[in-house]
């Protein structure tokens, strides 16, 4: 018995499960077999050719998406004193600024997609490692999401219109949205082919071989479409 239902199957249907589809191709047919009846994710996933357990190799960076999200994105900071002041104007949607909220997230509060924090912060949002770590929610100054009181106005704008992180996991793989069913297909691939061009960027210096060896897009709950990694990472950005 296959444990995927009708819908699913009549849409894996659809789809050449050998073919390598050229990017815009792969796009189409995502938009195409989304069978839920809410506005599914887009996501992209990406089968790495480097080795986590080597720092050397290791792979996290932010890019900003032109067409964003298409979600509203909630933004935590961690700030005090002007800072948390400044933050409150720039829309942050929780400012933790006393230990009461250090609480309430070490007691699992994560009603939030984006954590930022001031370096003065830092000490007390460090010691939610165990929540915020495995959410990929932890302030990091590489990924612009710890910076100075007078830059939170401008992270808290920047995370809110669609900036994404993007990390190598534990098995090797990169996990990414690309924003919504309801997006033109120029739109998302406008969005992968930004996206793409931040991870040819951003490659290790010590990485060998095959860079990129899979590339799956996917929509939320419909089958996944390979696409040629050679043609995602020739995206031009238009």
């Amino acid at each position: 018995m296959s444990k995927h239902g009708k819908k699913y199957l009549e849409a894996k249907a659809k789809i050449d499960l050998e073919a390598l589809y050229a990017p815009k191709e792969a796009i189409d047919l995502v938009k195409g077999t989304s069978f839920t009846n809410f506005d599914a994710t887009v996501e992209i996933h990406l089968r790495m050719g480097l080795d986590p357990r080597q720092a050397d190799q290791l792979l996290r960076d932010v890019v900003n998406l032109p067409h964003g999200l298409g979600k509203t994105v909630r933004v935590l900071v961690f700030a005090d004193g002007e800072g948390a002041a400044a933050a409150k104007a720039a829309g942050a949607d929780v400012v933790a600024d006393d230990d009461e909220w250090i609480k309430k997230i070490q007691d699992g509060f994560t009603d939030f997609d984006v954590a930022i924090s001031t370096p003065k912060m830092m000490g007390k949002a460090g010691k939610l490692g165990r929540v915020l770590g495995p959410r990929g929610l932890m302030p990091n100054p590489k990924a612009g999401t710890v910076v100075p009181d007078e830059d939170l106005p401008k992270a808290i704008e920047s995370a809110k219109a669609g900036r994404v992180e993007f990390r190598l996991d534990k098995t090797a793989n990169i996990h990414v949205p690309l924003g919504k069913v309801s997006f033109s297909g120029k739109q998302l691939v406008e969005n992968m082919a930004v996206l793409m061009n931040a991870i040819k960027k951003a490659r290790p210096a010590a990485a060998k071989g095959s860079y990129v060896k899979r590339i799956t897009v996917t929509s939320t709950m419909g089958p996944g479409v390979k696409v040629d990694p050679y043609q995602a990472l020739a995206m031009e950005i238009s």
